[in-house]
């Protein structure tokens, strides 16, 4: 395994477990997609909490960065360990981007390099592409990251939700790549249920998300930094598309140190204030 490949073996300031809490981890399976599995009883979205009549007033789960919260307000609820199914009124509160991390932290725990991907599901809406956070571990034999979409295990949007197929899952920057070659149109990405939150800012926004996740620092869905909001708003123009551009060509390289130079970019960086 590769320096870089070990680094992505470590856990970051989101995926890092107490020590008091690697004990949870026993029992759990051995293989990467069977721990991605796992946590599919570990978490649940806020729309299917409030249906199963979870009280209203966890719905603040959902706003929980660092998995070592996550799990401590999961185990307060069951304390009972991770590969122990739980019923929906004693999961944590999240979205896809809490069942990716989850399942990114602990395949680290297990020192499997591993990865949260921020981006856009193309199979839960025909023709459109939804705003969507899936895993990635490293398969060492077919020497390849192998994506798994670790909230949908076991469900038929795909034939293998173990093992996403090439443009099932796009992250920001292969969305934007194709965005800006023409390839897509990007009123047709962004968020399911909203009527605003469609077309190249969400791509563009993504793609900032996604740099940071694979700088391990991987943040809420709505978390907004640097000039995020004012591309939102259309009020960036060809200099903050170029920088996009910059930032896509990075994350489908897989260069660490062109990666880490973006990172420490003023309009890129995550703030102190949302890690810490």
């Amino acid at each position: 395994m590769t320096d870089d490949l070990l680094d992505y073996a470590r856990p970051g300031p989101f995926t890092r477990l107490h020590p008091t809490q690697l004990r949870l981890l026993e029992g759990l399976p051995e293989d990467p997609v069977g721990i991605c599995a796992a946590v599919r009883s570990l978490v649940i979205q806020p729309a299917d909490a409030a249906a199963s009549g979870v009280p209203e007033d966890r719905i603040a789960e959902k706003n929980i960065r660092p998995v070592s919260k996550l799990i401590t307000a999961l185990t307060a609820l069951d304390p009972a360990p991770l590969h122990h199914p739980r019923t929906p009124g004693t999961r944590v509160i999240g979205t896809c981007r809490h069942f990716a991390t989850l399942a990114c932290a602990l395949l680290r725990a297990r020192g499997i390099a591993s990865r949260a991907r921020c981006g856009f599901g193309t199979y839960f809406l025909e023709d459109r592409g939804i705003d969507h956070w899936i895993t990635e571990y490293w398969d060492g034999d077919r020497h390849r990251w192998v994506r798994v979409d670790t909230e949908h295990l076991g469900k038929d949007h795909v034939d293998r939700p173990d093992d996403l197929a090439p443009g099932e899952f796009l992250t920001g920057g292969e969305a934007w790549v194709q965005y800006r070659e023409g390839l897509l149109d990007a009123d047709l990405f962004g968020v399911a249920g909203t009527d605003h939150a469609w077309g190249p800012a969400e791509i563009s926004g993504n793609t900032v998300r996604d740099l940071a996740a694979l700088c391990k620092r991987e943040t809420l869905n709505w978390d907004e930094w640097g000039r995020m909001t004012a591309a939102y708003e259309g009020r960036t123009g060809p200099d903050y598309d170029q920088l996009i551009d910059a930032v896509a060509d990075a994350c489908s390289k897989d260069d660490p140190p062109a990666l880490a130079g973006l990172f420490a970019h003023g309009d890129l960086a995550v703030p102190q204030h949302m890690v810490a």
